[in-house]
């Protein structure tokens, strides 16, 4: 089955209200606009319930379908926008310095705002749908907080679906895969003290610096020699603070990294060997250090059975052979993990052509998607939710 006929007639308009979206973007919960005109759409398009303030700034919808029947179904898109100066040039382009949505939230959520309006006009399903759209996915954890809230029990959701754009994949195809699908991301602070010095006089003092390079090499080990080849892991320190004249030997030093893991077992292990050889190796040259390591996200996992159906549909859209069902994992994090971790359901891509990567100041959402994006969630809701 092509793209669903009414959603093409909503192209033009889900177009435009991605553009506006995308000149006025937002941060983390800070998203009081764009939620604003995300409830006021929901509520004109007639959804039965229209609840603000999820999450926070989270903005969740309600379409009750004409044949009644108690499976509920989610669908989740996100709003925020990210801290880049836009460097696209388009007519629509930020109009917030140093903001811009460089990762296609805008997109998005557009998309899902299409699939609610046909929804609310159409209600050809038994059931409920649930449109959840959530603040802070860059790195505030915003699925997080409104999964504490309580939304899943409080909608009643059973089974919970997610979508996200992916340039360099041709527009018009989908790519998903069961099992590990994103993966964890944690985060790591090392500070180490040691002695003061004059440069002049190294022996004077415990150089803090030579104790954090040596660190930075020592901890690519833990992936090369201590991680199973066949697993996966990425431990990255892009941060070194130290100094502040170029003939001191610092006093202390501090550095900042990231690890990603594709499973709870390889990320307990990290955490551990990467204490183990922090502490040790400073201890070895005579300095102190103290190793702090923050869970973020965790491994986004999608369901195999929910996987299979949200392939099927996708394939009812695109044709079968355009969807990639064994889509590599990503060392990328998403914080859908948390939906997924309290209900069973599935997180997808769709292509976004010949774009910037995600996160760079030349990326644009592809408006050519969206029918694509629209017309999958209101099959995947029509399927699922067939009276």
């Amino acid at each position: 089955m092509p793209i669903v006929n009414r959603v093409a007639d909503l192209t033009a308009d889900i177009t435009a209200w991605r553009r506006d979206l995308h000149a006025h973007p937002e941060l983390l919960f800070d998203v009081h606009r764009t939620a604003a005109a995300v409830a006021e759409k929901l509520k004109a398009f007639g959804c039965d319930e229209v609840v603000t303030g999820i999450g926070r700034t989270g903005v969740v919808g309600v379409i009750k379908g004409r044949k009644g029947g108690e499976r509920v179904i989610g669908l989740r898109a996100d709003m925020d926008a990210l801290p880049i100066e836009e460097a696209t040039g388009l007519p629509y382009a930020s109009t917030v310095p140093g903001k811009m949505h460089a990762c296609g939230h805008d997109g998005h959520t557009a998309m899902l705002l299409g699939a609610a309006r046909y929804l609310a006009e159409t209600r050809n399903f038994a059931g409920q749908a649930v449109v959840i759209f959530q603040p802070a996915e860059e790195g505030g954890g915003g699925g997080k907080e409104m999964v504490d809230e309580g939304m899943m029990d409080r909608f009643g959701i059973t089974e919970v679906y997610g979508m996200h754009n992916y340039p360099g994949m041709p527009v018009g195809q989908f790519g998903i895969r069961p099992g590990p699908t994103m993966a964890a991301a944690d985060y790591i602070t090392i500070d180490i003290e040691g002695k003061g010095a004059h440069a002049a006089r190294p022996h004077l003092g415990i150089d803090p610096v030579l104790v954090g390079a040596q660190i930075i090499v020592a901890a690519q080990s833990v992936v090369a020699r201590n991680v199973d080849p066949l697993k996966s892991a990425v431990v990255s320190i892009p941060m070194f603070r130290a100094g502040t004249a170029d003939n001191v030997i610092p006093q202390t030093v501090q550095l900042r990294g990231t690890v990603r893991t594709l499973s709870e077992e390889v990320r307990v292990f990290v955490e551990k060997r990467l204490r183990e050889l922090v502490e040790h190796t400073a201890a070895a040259y005579g300095a102190k250090a103290t190793f702090t390591y923050r869970r973020n996200y965790p491994v986004l996992v999608n369901h195999a059975r929910e996987t299979g159906y949200a392939a099927e549909v996708a394939g009812q859209i695109a044709g079968a052979e355009r969807v990639d069902i064994d889509l590599p994992p990503m060392m990328g994090a998403e914080d859908f993990s948390f939906m997924l971790n309290a209900r069973p359901g599935a997180f997808i891509w769709i292509g976004n052509g010949d774009s910037a990567g995600l996160h760079h100041p030349a990326y644009n959402f592809n408006d050519e998607a969206i029918p694509f994006g629209t017309s999958y969630w209101v099959k995947l809701v029509e399927t699922r939710l067939k009276g």
